[in-house]
């Protein structure tokens, strides 16, 4: 069983969604260190993707160093190694700027960004068992509330 749930949507790549469906259930505490992460069959068969998808996303995710292999094992969530402050940050440098792009694109003013993202921080921190689908809609709806 795929322990993450995936909505598929259009134009995104599957590759995409379920990697991020996998690292959000990481994050969240859903997946914990040492945890079973399903093997590339299963990961096909229960999410109907093709094989060579699900391979690609357990090697990405291996490759990040989120997921290990361990003989007679299988694959499992690594724990994750420590790092600086600085270091966690640039990782994501990029995703903040397109982030920033998007909002100025959308006038959205610093303050409105501010309150989405501690909303989102709030919503992720104390919810250990929400879906994974669909990112979008969360914003929309902490704007909503606001």
């Amino acid at each position: 069983m795929v322990p993450f749930r995936v909505t598929f949507r259009a134009g995104v790549s599957l590759f995409e969604q379920v990697v991020y469906a996998a690292i959000k259930a990481m994050v969240s505490g859903q997946l914990r260190p040492g945890d079973p992460f399903p093997s590339v069959r299963a990961l096909s068969k229960e999410l109907k993707i093709n094989p060579n998808t699900a391979h690609k996303i357990v090697a990405h995710l291996v490759n990040e160093g989120l997921l290990e292999t361990r003989p007679g094992i299988g694959t499992v969530v690594a724990v994750l190694p420590d790092s600086t402050r600085k270091e966690r940050t640039q990782l994501l440098g990029h995703e903040i700027e397109e982030l920033v792009v998007e909002a100025k694109r959308l006038g959205i003013e610093l303050d409105e960004m501010l309150n989405s993202i501690t909303a989102h921080w709030k919503h992720l921190s104390s919810d250990q068992s929400f879906s994974t689908d669909q990112p979008a809609k969360l914003t929309d709806q902490s704007r909503e509330e606001q």
